[in-house]
């Protein structure tokens, strides 16, 4: 299997794993809420704030379902690095929290760091491939003096 498939594979699992997430929380945030980590339910009018934890994971899954579909690789890579923030964000909000640190570590930290290796894993890939395109293209002519 070459590094391109595998690389797909990983990508499309995490698409699907973060679009879960986003729906789980806009729709059954009270049952997704506790595998976040936090020690307490949010008081008053604060589960609105999972309904926005649930919209910034839809959001996030689009924009590298998107990049995966339409073949901008380089850039997929690159937004995965980027959007390695929102879990390692994460992971620092249940640990500021004194929320379960297996969760922040083991959660957050681990997808944050999963998502760091797939976008390094997609910017060798086509750096890789840039190179070959680079070694296979012709030399430019000679310009006349």
């Amino acid at each position: 299997m070459s590094l391109k498939n595998v690389n797909t594979v990983l990508v499309t699992t995490a698409v699907l794993f973060v679009l879960y997430l986003g729906v789980s929380f806009v729709l059954t945030p009270e049952t997704s809420a506790p595998g976040f980590g936090l020690p307490d339910w949010p008081s008053g009018d604060g589960g609105g704030f999972l309904t926005v934890k649930g919209i910034r994971e839809i959001a996030m899954g689009l924009v590298i379902g998107v990049l995966l579909v339409t073949g901008h690789r380089r850039a997929l890579g690159w937004v995965l690095l980027m959007e390695a923030v929102a879990p390692l964000g994460d992971m620092i909000t249940v640990l500021a929290h004194r929320g379960s640190t297996a969760a922040a570590f083991g959660v957050h930290g681990l997808t944050s760091a999963l998502i760091v290796a797939t976008g390094l894993l997609i910017l060798r890939e086509t750096g890789k491939a840039r190179k070959t395109q680079e070694a296979a293209a012709p030399a430019p002519a000679a310009q006349a003096a």
